[in-house]
């Protein structure tokens, strides 16, 4: 068993207000040191200049180095806030003072990516901005909103490393996918914005290159998710670009009380397949891979090998429409299947305003099912194994606690690591920027889910207009932590302080003839009898991307009897008896 927090990240004797002010106090005395503060001063006075002064003209660039110390203790609470004491200081932004269209709606996106690969997730988080056309005329921001990279130290702790990365687009953000993509082994990072998007290189010396341009994918449409897929098992990653609506700022007719106009008072636009050249260059394949929709309102994208036939397959969440599932015909074309697999529309027949995507096995059945959230009772698809699914949201008991709520991004996570695939859904208003809980549903182990959210913390007792998040273990204790991305606010880091009561195992797969992130690698474990599937994702829920790592709650069992893994290459590995509480790292046999 792992360590519990109090080891992991050791307290120092006495209050901890102390080490809060005496953290302060250093900072108060660099700012004499810089000349920001004349001198001499009240301590007061200090202290106030503390909160406001240095990147004054930047607000949401401000960031101060954490103290480990300062971390707060495991209490009762599952899931625990801990952004400010863990030094992430992102406020989002919709670019103006009134959320007053569409795509300001959207919000933005977030990424767990070890871009030093040092072991420890770092995080990178997508920002709104202020852009002629989109945002209200008249008072605009006294700063600029850019995207962050915030470095994890390695100790509970995050630093802001945005200036020194290069990674801090002004543009107007929206969603984040993570891979390395020339498999030079470093993850790159690749922004959608609404107007070009951007492709970041990871130089691999914690830098990186804004290369959107000579690479072919920068794009210049109003993008939302995308996903990283190697849709033709070449060992390059191909990329998916989800696009939303052909913005008109002139149309103005609307019912009053729903503040602006929906998304079918605009044109759709076409998502983009890119594949990857594997000389750093892509092509715009959509067209002859028959995927080319000019009507489609994509949001959440994502993909996997639903049937399992060695080809990676396409779901796309569209808004206020019918949603896509394409199946990939041996890496040749692709086909929509939404309508004959029962994916397409929720469980009465409707076109829901979709968000997310996960897939995952949340019955123990050996197949991926999928979970779409909307704006109602969201839909849970159980895989029949047959190309066909069923409906299962109301008899799994998501449905009537849904109801109340608008679900953006979720996933499927074993938060308390007993063996089965639980959901994490955040909430907020459409159109309106008004709170709505974020919701916990705990999985029986038979299928069912049961939402417990009161019990697990104050967290889900607040309302916020939350749209993207990312799962992940940032701390590497062996529970599944969660970054929240709140509209125009402050987003939100709960570290999961009782998951790792239960054991636990990570995997790090790296390929070789497969793409070097493996992913689409299909994994069966089996432990005290439970057997777990699970594939190898490019990206899902909403705006972000999750841990690269795949996690596997284990229970009671101290190791994993068995372990299978089905590269993308074709390959079939088999590895037995792996001990229980360690990050496991396999790498693709020649």
């Amino acid at each position: 068993m792992v360590k519990d927090k109090l080891s992991v990240f050791p307290h120092f004797s006495g209050k901890r207000q102390q080490y809060i002010f005496l953290f302060y106090m250093k900072k108060v005395i660099g700012f004499f040191k810089c000349g920001k503060l004349p001198q001499p001063i009240p301590i007061v006075w200090a202290m106030i200049f503390l909160l406001t002064a240095c990147n004054s003209g930047n607000e949401n660039t401000l960031n101060t180095t954490a103290d480990p110390a300062s971390l707060p203790d495991p209490g009762d609470d599952y899931y625990l806030d801990i952004t400010h004491y863990a030094g992430i200081n992102f406020r989002h932004s919709i670019g103006d003072h009134h959320l007053s269209n569409l795509v300001e709606s959207v919000g933005g996106g977030a990424a767990f990516i070890d871009f030093d690969q040092d072991g420890f997730l770092d995080l990178y988080v997508v920002n709104g901005a202020h852009v002629k056309g989109l945002s209200e005329e008249g008072e605009e921001l006294d700063y600029t909103p850019i995207n962050q990279l915030f470095r994890n130290q390695g100790n509970g702790t995050f630093s802001d490393v945005t200036k020194k990365s290069r990674t801090g687009d002004a543009g107007y953000g929206m969603g984040v996918t993570v891979a390395d993509y020339d498999n030079d082994g470093f993850p790159d990072i690749y922004v959608s914005n609404y107007g070009p998007n951007i492709l970041y290189h990871n130089n691999g010396n914690e830098t990186f290159t804004d290369v959107s341009v000579e690479a072919g994918v920068s794009g210049n449409e109003c993008s939302v998710g995308a996903v990283w897929l190697d849709f033709d098992n070449d060992g390059y990653l191909d990329l998916y670009v989800g696009n939303y609506i052909n913005f008109n700022p002139d149309y103005n007719y609307y019912y009053a009380p729903d503040g602006f106009p929906g998304p079918m008072a605009y044109d759709g636009q076409p998502d983009r397949l890119y594949r990857n050249l594997a000389d750093g260059t892509f092509k715009d394949v959509t067209e002859p891979m028959g995927l080319y929709n000019p009507e489609g309102r994509a949001m959440g994208v994502g993909s996997a090998d639903f049937n399992e036939d060695g080809w990676m397959d396409i779901y796309v969440a569209n808004d206020h429409m019918v949603n896509f599932l394409y199946e990939n015909v041996e890496g040749k074309m692709f086909r929509d299947v939404g309508v004959p697999s029962g994916t397409a529309f929720n469980q009465v027949g409707e076109a829901t305003i979709s968000m997310a995507v996960d897939f995952a096995d949340f019955n123990g059945d050996g197949t991926l099912d999928l979970f779409v959230s909307d704006d109602g009772y969201c839909s849970l698809f159980a895989n029949q194994g047959d190309g066909v699914f069923s409906e299962m949201s109301y008899h799994a008991g998501i449905a009537s606690a849904s109801g109340q709520h608008v679900g953006w991004s979720t996933a499927f996570i074993d938060y308390d690591n007993d063996g089965d695939k639980d959901i994490f859904k955040v909430n907020g208003e459409l159109k309106h920027l008004y709170g709505q809980e974020d919701q916990l549903f705990e999985n029986d182990g038979k299928g069912s889910f049961t939402d417990v959210s009161v019990e697990r913390g104050q967290h889900f007792q607040e309302e916020r207009v939350s749209r993207g998040a990312c799962f992940g273990d940032y701390d590497n204790d062996g529970d599944t932590d969660v970054y929240i991305v709140n509209l125009n606010d402050e987003g939100i880091l709960l570290r999961n302080d009782h998951g790792n009561r239960n054991n636990w195992l990570i995997v790090q797969l790296i390929g070789k003839k497969s793409n070097r992130d493996a992913i689409g690698a299909r994994v069966k474990l089996t432990a005290g009898g439970i057997t777990q599937a699970t594939q190898k994702k490019g990206g899902s829920g909403y705006l972000s991307q999750n841990d690269p790592r795949l996690h596997f709650g284990l229970g009671t069992a101290e190791m994993a009897d068995k372990m299978i893994i089905y590269w993308p290459s074709g390959r079939e590995q088999v590895l037995e008896h792996i001990k229980a509480g360690q990050i496991f790292t396999i790498t693709e046999p020649d």
